[in-house]
């Protein structure tokens, strides 16, 4: 991904400008410096050598930010580690289908920074679904059931537009209690796209309804008054939200508060889209994925796609005239393969990818829960404890599992040598193994080390900011064909 180190003080600047001194939250403004810093050696690494007395190969591994928000390699890290304890240590030997709900347009600036809203939609999402995966066991024969999800939010489309939206992996069916106090599973025997319309009117009514409470929607003759309580709270964050929301750059220093009357698109009706995927009011609801109890492939590729980060390495690529290009996963319905941006516009974008501090982005609910009696009897025994310690710890078990310990922490050599396969504890010239010697971390060893193998010491120098007008450029959409469109003149506001 592309670093860039020549607008990031040009954000903050203009930030403060348009937006009367405001500056963005310490947390986001953490994100971003962090991500500048990620995998340089000069803020820090380790020392591995080979074990091998006649090679002895000598590598240097840096440190990662740990960000939470868009960096490809920490978020990349995540997932692998996620998925691999969930695999373990949480989701049983049962099918598993994937629910994607999207939400209109007008509410997705409220849910993205309102914890108490975006708590309220993921609890009335799976409720709903695991509601309707019991009502429709009970229909076939095993009353009483109880399902389970894990529920992961993701905060962008693939062009980094700000969309929470929410993957829930969900158990394909219930558990009921056998003869000898022991749960067993009952598979869904078919899932229909009617079936899906049905549990999408259900969340939609029940959202509305539970936002009107709330007071985030208000009926107001023939249209929806949505309440922009976020503004009040974090008023450059939503001014920046309604700006990646919309595709256009940050509307300058104007801070609305107070209600938007905006009208929810659509009449009551569901629409067809594709199988298994419905619409009604803004409203989307997908579950057209799912993967077998055997399908250890599939299972796990599910789960690194709820996992995955907002935009991989390779699909942010520097574009010309000096613009930078977002591949996108997959075409827009008109054509559309790639997003073409100045660099500000792509941070202000970047900038809402960054969840708030104790703030949970992977839930679990129904059996799955730590508050259900029925988890310890579902989920996967417990690892046996290693039968004698190991004497001089690899790379690899710098933290092993204890005894009954149900998640982990795996290394990242671990990791990719289990997900792509790759073994980086083996030493590429000798083929021994390469064991740790040190953590360097204090500023003077850094220097004094990088100095003498000739690293830079220093990280790469930070631009100055420079002066308005800030936003130059176009977004520009590329398709196939070579033409472009124009979708909103990115002139100077702030």
């Amino acid at each position: 991904m592309v670093r860039d180190n020549n607008n990031i003080l040009t954000l903050y600047r203009a930030v403060e400008e348009g937006f009367a001194g405001a500056a963005l939250p310490a947390f986001v403004r953490q994100e971003l410096d962090g991500f500048l810093d990620c995998g340089l050696l000069c803020r820090g690494f380790a020392h591995v050598v080979c074990d091998n007395q006649s090679c002895r190969q000598s590598r240097l591994v840096a440190f990662s930010c740990g960000g939470r928000g868009f960096c490809p390699s920490c978020l990349g890290r995540r997932m692998c580690q996620t998925t691999a304890n969930l695999l373990d240590h949480v989701l049983p030997k049962a099918p598993l289908r994937q629910w994607v709900v999207t939400l209109p347009f007008e509410l997705r600036r409220r849910v993205a920074y309102d914890g108490k809203v975006f708590s309220e939609v993921s609890r009335l999402f799976t409720d709903s679904v695991l509601a309707w995966y019991r009502r429709r066991l009970a229909d076939e024969g095993a009353p009483n059931g109880r399902g389970g999800a894990v529920v992961v939010m993701q905060r962008a489309s693939s062009d980094l537009r700000t969309n929470p939206h929410l993957h829930g992996v969900f158990l394909d069916g219930v558990f009921v209690m056998g003869p000898e106090g022991v749960p067993v599973f009952r598979a869904l025997s078919r899932l229909s796209t009617t079936d899906v319309a049905e549990v999408l009117q259900t969340v939609r009514a029940r959202l509305v309804r539970r936002l009107r409470r709330l007071g985030v929607l208000a009926a107001y003759r023939d249209a929806t008054v949505v309440d922009d309580g976020g503004a009040g709270t974090e008023p450059v964050l939503a001014q920046l939200a309604a700006a990646a929301i919309a595709g256009q750059p940050p509307a300058g220093p104007e801070v609305r508060r107070g209600r938007l009357p905006i009208a929810l698109r659509g009449k009551p009706g569901v629409t067809v889209s594709a199988p298994r995927c419905v619409e009604e009011q803004g409203f989307t609801l997908h579950a057209n994925t799912c993967a077998g109890a055997e399908d250890e492939r599939g299972r796990e590729a599910l789960l690194h796609y709820v996992l995955r980060p907002p935009i991989a390495n390779d699909n942010v690529q520097d574009g010309p005239e000096g613009l930078v290009r977002i591949l996108l996963k997959r075409p827009f319905s008109d054509g559309t393969t790639a997003i073409d941006m100045d660099p500000l516009s792509l941070l202000c974008r970047l900038v809402n990818l960054v969840p708030a501090p104790r703030r949970h982005t992977v839930t679990y609910s129904g059996v799955f829960s730590s508050a259900s009696s029925w988890r310890s009897l579902v989920i996967p025994p417990p690892p046996r404890a290693p039968d004698a310690p190991t004497p001089v710890a690899p790379v690899a078990d710098l933290k092993r599992p204890k005894a009954g310990q149900r998640s982990r922490y795996w290394s990242w050599a671990q990791l990719l040598a289990r997900t792509f396969g790759l073994d980086l504890e083996t030493c590429d010239r000798c083929g021994g193994r390469m064991r740790l010697v040190s953590l360097i971390t204090e500023p003077d060893s850094i220097e004094r080390y990088l100095t003498h193998i000739g690293e830079p010491t220093e990280p790469p120098p930070r631009a100055p900011a420079r002066g308005p007008p800030y936003y130059q450029s176009r977004v520009l959409r590329r398709r196939p064909s070579a033409q472009q469109q124009d979708l909103f003149d990115s002139s100077p506001t702030c």
